[in-house]
C-alpha cells in the first residue's frame, strides 16, 4: 500500500511541482527552440530551482515562439535565435534544436559568452564532438559551461545501479530502449537524415550510453555486428535512417555489451520499454575455510561451511528497469547465485551446493541511494541533470558529471554503429 502512494504521490508531484521562491541573483535563461520537449525536460525543473529564471524564448517561427512564451509566462520572445545570443541579460541558453543544429548552435552561444545546456544528442558525430568539445571557446579561466543534458545518468537509481556492478568484471550487458509505435510519425524530425535522424541517434545515447558507463566509462574496443531495419514500406537499399537496431560491442575487459532500440515497437512485440542488464564473471569469494565478516555471516545464513579444498563462486546479475524514465518507477534487481565446489585435483570442480541470493532496490532520492546530497523525490531525471549544471556555472563542486571525454565518447560509438550497419555517418555541419 506505501508503495502505490508513494508512487501517486510523485507522479502528482511530477505535473504539479511546489513553487520555490527565486533567489536574489538568479542566472537568467534563454530557450532556443520551442519544441514539444521544453516543459517537461527543461520549465518544469527550472520553476522548481531557486537559481534559474526563464526569461526568454526563441524559435523559427516568431508566431509559434510568441505563443509558446504566452502559455508558458515568459517575458519575452526574441526574433532570431541570434538575436537571443546577442541579449546581455542572458546568462545560459538551453538548446533543445533538432539534433542537425546543435552543433552550430552550440558554438554561436558560446562565442556569445553563453554557459550552454545542451540537449542530447549532444552533436551528429565524432568529428563536431571533437571539434566542439575541444573548442578554446571553454579553455580559458571563466570560459562557460558545456554540459550534454544526459539526464538519466545524473538520478540516485543509476549511482544505486552502479553501487552494484563491478566494471571490470563484466561478462555481458544488454541495454534497450524500446518506443511503442504509434508514438513518432513517420514524418518526425527524428527520421530526417539531413537533421542527423534515426533511431540510433535517438536512443544510442541512451542505450550505448548505459553500456559504456556500465563497463567503466571507455570507448568499446570494437563494434562486432550491427542490424537495423529502416521505417516500414521504405527500400532497406535506398534507407539513410533507421527505424529499430542492434548493436555488439566488445569491450577492454573482454565483456560483450548489446544495445537495442527502435522508435516502431510493434504491441504484438511488447515487453519492457527499456531496461539495463549487467551479468558479471564467476568470481570466487572464498577458498577454504576463509570467511570472515560479512562473508561469513552470508555463509551462516545460507547454512553453508567452506572447508580446506572447497572455494565458493558467485555470479551476479543486476538489472536497472526504467533507467530513461525511473522517476515514474524503477527496480534495480540483484541476484547472486553461488555455488559452493571442491577445489584442486582430486576435487576437480565438482559442485557441493547451490544456493541464490535476491533483493530489489530503490532510489527515488540521494537518501534512499544512501547519498548525503540535496534532492526530493519528485525530481525529474532532468531536475538532478540542471542542479548540476547550476553547480558547475556557479563554481561549486558537482557531484555527478558528464563531462566532454564522456560526449565525445556517446558519439564516437554512434559513429562505430553506423559504420558497422554500413549506414552513412550523420552529416557535418558546415558552420566554422
Amino acid at each position: 500500500m506505501a508503495s502505490i502512494v508513494g508512487f501517486l504521490s510523485r507522479n502528482w508531484q511530477f505535473f504539479s511541482p511546489p513553487t520555490v521562491p527565486k533567489g536574489p541573483q538568479p542566472l537568467r535563461f534563454g530557450v532556443i527552440s520551442a519544441a514539444n520537449i521544453v516543459p517537461m525536460a527543461f520549465l518544469s525543473p527550472a520553476s522548481t530551482h531557486p537559481e534559474v529564471v526563464v526569461t526568454a524564448v526563441a524559435a523559427r517561427d516568431p508566431a509559434r515562439a510568441a505563443a509558446f512564451a504566452k502559455k508558458h509566462k515568459i517575458p519575452n520572445v526574441k526574433e532570431s535565435y541570434q538575436a537571443l545570443l546577442d541579449d546581455p541579460d542572458i546568462d545560459c541558453v538551453y538548446i533543445p534544436l533538432p539534433n542537425g543544429l546543435h552543433y552550430e548552435w552550440a558554438v554561436r552561444a558560446l562565442r556569445a559568452g553563453k554557459h550552454v545546456y545542451l540537449e542530447k544528442p549532444a552533436v551528429s558525430n565524432a568529428i563536431e564532438a571533437e571539434k566542439l568539445f575541444n573548442s578554446p571557446l571553454l579553455k580559458d579561466p571563466g570560459a562557460p559551461v558545456l554540459l550534454e543534458a544526459a539526464h538519466s545518468w545524473f538520478y540516485p537509481a543509476w549511482s544505486r545501479f552502479m553501487s552494484f556492478v563491478d566494471p571490470a568484471g563484466i561478462e555481458r550487458a544488454t541495454s534497450n530502449m524500446l518506443v511503442p509505435t504509434g508514438f513518432i510519425a513517420d514524418s518526425d524530425i527524428r527520421y530526417d537524415y539531413a537533421l542527423a535522424g534515426g533511431a540510433m541517434m535517438d536512443t544510442g545515447p541512451y542505450t550505448m550510453g548505459a553500456l559504456r558507463l556500465a563497463f567503466g566509462g571507455g570507448v568499446p574496443v570494437s563494434c562486432e555486428k550491427a542490424e537495423w531495419k529502416p521505417l516500414p514500406g521504405v527500400d532497406r537499399a535506398k534507407a539513410e535512417v533507421d527505424a529499430a537496431y542492434e548493436v555488439h560491442f566488445r569491450f577492454a575487459n573482454g565483456g560483450l555489451g548489446i544495445a537495442r532500440g527502435t522508435l516502431k515497437m510493434p504491441l504484438s512485440e511488447w515487453e519492457m520499454p527499456n531496461r539495463i542488464e549487467v551479468v558479471h564473471k564467476p568470481r570466487v569469494m572464498v577458498a577454504g575455510a576463509g570467511a570472515v565478516g560479512d562473508e561469513a555471516e552470508e555463509l551462516r545464513k545460507a547454512g553453508v561451511s567452506v572447508k580446506d579444498g572447497q572455494e565458493v563462486v558467485r555470479v551476479r546479475t543486476v538489472s536497472l528497469s526504467f533507467f530513461v524514465m525511473p522517476y515514474v518507477y524503477h527496480t534495480v534487481h540483484v541476484q547472486d547465485e553461488y555455488t559452493l565446489r571442491e577445489t584442486g585435483p582430486a576435487g576437480g570442480g565438482k559442485t557441493v551446493k547451490k544456493w541464490t541470493k535476491k533483493a530489489d532496490h530503490k532510489a527515488y532520492s540521494w537518501k534512499g541511494a544512501g547519498v548525503d546530497q540535496p534532492g526530493e523525490v519528485y525530481w525529474l531525471t532532468y531536475r538532478h541533470c540542471l542542479e548540476q549544471f547550476i553547480n558547475k556555472v556557479r563554481g561549486r563542486e558537482t557531484k555527478q558529471w558528464f563531462g566532454a571525454e564522456d560526449s565525445i565518447a556517446t558519439a564516437k560509438m554512434l559513429d562505430m554503429a553506423y559504420e558497422a550497419a554500413g549506414l552513412k555517418l550523420r552529416p557535418t555541419s558546415t558552420y566554422e
